[in-house]
């Protein structure tokens, strides 16, 4: 199974990786907010990651990492 780290102090929630990722592993959170203010994106599906590397690739705050 692939497990998907976020990096929530890192994530500014720009929602890219949310938008590409193929199978919808990946969500807006609400819950809290991370120490730059920003609502973290969370795993919210993590059965479902295939390792494409879409999220962690487009990230651009390097906040996504995968590990197959």
């Amino acid at each position: 199974m692939t497990k998907v780290t976020i990096h929530e102090d890192v994530c500014k929630s720009c929602g890219l990786c949310v938008r590409l990722c193929p199978k919808g592993v990946l969500a807006p959170q609400t819950s809290h907010l991370n120490v730059k203010g920003y609502y973290p994106v969370e795993v919210a599906h993590p059965e479902d990651c295939i390792g494409c590397l879409s999220c962690a690739m487009t990230c651009p705050d390097v906040a996504i990492e995968i590990e197959k």
